[in-house]
Order: structure tokens, then C-alpha cells, then sequence
């Protein structure tokens, strides 16, 4: 997105520009100093609770421009996840005592979906483990058609392909659990989950693209710069018909009205998570040697797509609900 995009809102764009302007300047600050100068973490939270108030619409614009920046905050899983999960399941107890650290960036929270994770709730206890979990200080877990707030037994982080987005093994032995909400809204979680990252992986290729551009117009062979080569030309115009559809797609999954929320979520899932392999991978291509090394971020971008993919199902994943959403 420029400055001229129609999409957004006067208030979004400068959302957006705000956002981009803070990663930019200041790239190694804290997840607390992000979430707290610039006000993102509490958007979807009540305003009852510290927050803004807003909607998916405004967080999407600021998973974008995370995406574009590999940024590794926890913005996802504590804001996307944990804050819409706690909103949902509506107990006033748990909001208060929650939303609050999460609106002013002094806490980060996570979500075990159901599927993503094998545990049982009993007598109040919470058995079992969810293998590949997004880490957070608190946990919020989808169990027996509850919302619950347990401590990991035990917590075994992972050496991953995109070392931005930690994941760990979170084991529950019998651990009690607090009450943080109704358990109904699980799969409508999931579907933001997924519009999150769709967001995400839409910066991701638009970053792509924009490095594409600018090495093929500066890159020069045969005394002409190797965007003036048909092929080259090609390849980044298939690159922008990607970018522009996937945001489309993020978009549309991000303004959906709750009934549409399912199959838009699962439209922006398959289609935005290809395009940003697609488009990371031609960048390499494109970049040549220079792509695959340490100091480029045109690998990290290709490592974030490779495991974004598997984050809430690949593409055939969502493929099959959207089947099962027309009766196929």
C-alpha cells in the first residue's frame, strides 16, 4: 500500500504510517515500548479496559505492516488470538483482570485452539499438550467447551525454520485452570487467527515485491538494468497481480461480517498464503545469489511464508471448508 490507497480510511492510513514509520526508525525496540507508543496492542480491546475499541479492519492494517517488517512481536497470538478470544467469551472477571496488561503491552497472551491441541478438561483441571503453540506469558486454552486460563506444566520451545514467530511444546499435567469465558466462539477465533496472518503474509509479499523492483531496476547486465528484460518484466508483473490480490483477500476476510467470516477467512487462507511463497521465492529468483544470503532479508521472508503455511492449515485446508461451505 502507498499513501494514495483508497482502501484505507483516513484514520487507518494513518495507522499504517505510523506503524511503518516506528519499525523502521526503531527496529530492535521492545514489545512493550511498540505496544504502548503506539496504542496497536489495546485496538481490539474495549475501551472499558484500556483500549480503543476498534475492529478487525484496523488490526489487519497493523498485521500488514508487521509482515512486512518480519517483525517478531507477539502481535498475532495476543492481540488477533487472545484479546478477540477473551472479548468473545465474555466473563467480565477475566476481561478485567486480562485485557488491561494486554491493551498497555505489559502482558502477552496466547490461544490453544481446538485441533491444534490435545487436552482435556476435568473436574476443573487441564490434562494433555499442544505440540507447535505460539508461546506467551498467559495461556488461554479451548477445552470442554470452555474458554480457561491454566500454567503450563512444562514449556519446551522449538528450533524453527522462521526463528520470528517462536513456537514450544506447552504439556499440562492436571494443572487447575480459571475460568476466562464461554467456549462457543473457538471456531470464529481460528477464522481471525487466520485473517491475521493472511494480513501478514500480504505484507510479506508486498515487501517482496518492493525489493524485486528495486534490485531489477538498479541491477544491471549487458549495460541495461535487468528489469528491461522481458522475462524479468514477467515475473514481477505476476508478482503484483499476487500482492494485489492477496490484500484484497486479507481485506475482505478483515471487514467480513460475521456470517461471511468463515468462508472469507478461508478464501484470504489459501489464496494469501501461496502468494506469499510464490512471491518470496521469485524474489530470490530474482535477487539471484545475492536472495540467499545471511544478510538479505529476501531468505527470512521465504522462511516466515514456508512456515506461515502450516500456522492454522495449508491451503488445501482451507480449500476443503471452502468445498464443504458450497456442498462440494
Amino acid at each position: 500500500m502507498d499513501a494514495t490507497d483508497m482502501s484505507l480510511t483516513e484514520e487507518q492510513a494513518a495507522l499504517r504510517d505510523a506503524v511503518r514509520s516506528f519499525l523502521s526508525e526503531r527496529p530492535d525496540a521492545s514489545w512493550r515500548r511498540f505496544a504502548a507508543e503506539l496504542g496497536v496492542a489495546g485496538l481490539a480491546v474495549p475501551e472499558e479496559y484500556g483500549g480503543a475499541g476498534c475492529g478487525m479492519a484496523e488490526v489487519a492494517v497493523v498485521c500488514e505492516e508487521l509482515g512486512r517488517a518480519l517483525a517478531p512481536y507477539p502481535y498475532l497470538s495476543t492481540v488477533v488470538l487472545a484479546a478477540e478470544a477473551l472479548r468473545a467469551g465474555g466473563d467480565p472477571s477475566a476481561m478485567a483482570r486480562l485485557l488491561p496488561g494486554i491493551a498497555d503491552g505489559s502482558r502477552t497472551a496466547t490461544v490453544l485452539l481446538p485441533g491444534d491441541a490435545d487436552l482435556t478438561l476435568t473436574g476443573g483441571r487441564l490434562t494433555g499438550a499442544a505440540r507447535y503453540a505460539l508461546d506467551a506469558e498467559v495461556v488461554l486454552a479451548f477445552a470442554g467447551g470452555e474458554l480457561v486460563e491454566a500454567v503450563p506444566s512444562s514449556r519446551t520451545p522449538h528450533t524453527t525454520l522462521d526463528p520470528t514467530r517462536p513456537l514450544a511444546t506447552l504439556t499440562f499435567d492436571a494443572v487447575p485452570v480459571r475460568p476466562a469465558g464461554d467456549g462457543a466462539a473457538a471456531g470464529r477465533i481460528r477464522d481471525l487467527g487466520v485473517t491475521g496472518l493472511a494480513a501478514e503474509q500480504a505484507g510479506g509479499a508486498a515487501r517482496c515485491l518492493e525489493t524485486a523492483v528495486a534490485h531489477a531496476a538498479g541491477r544491471h547486465q549487458f549495460g541495461r538494468p535487468i528489469g528491461s528484460f522481458q522475462a524479468v518484466k514477467h515475473k514481477l508483473a505476476d508478482m503484483l497481480l499476487m500482492v494485489e490480490s492477496a490484500r484484497s483477500a486479507a481485506m475482505a476476510a478483515a471487514r467480513a461480517l460475521p456470517g461471511d467470516l468463515p468462508v472469507a477467512a478461508a478464501v484470504a487462507g489459501s489464496y494469501c498464503t501461496e502468494a506469499y511463497l510464490s512471491v518470496a521465492g521469485e524474489n530470490i529468483q530474482i535477487h539471484g545469489g545475492t536472495g540467499i544470503t545471511w544478510e538479505h532479508s529476501a531468505h527470512r521472508h521465504f522462511k516466515r511464508a514456508a512456515a506461515d503455511a502450516q500456522l492454522f492449515g495449508p491451503p488445501q485446508a482451507h480449500r476443503a471448508r471452502l468445498a464443504s461451505a458450497a456442498g462440494l
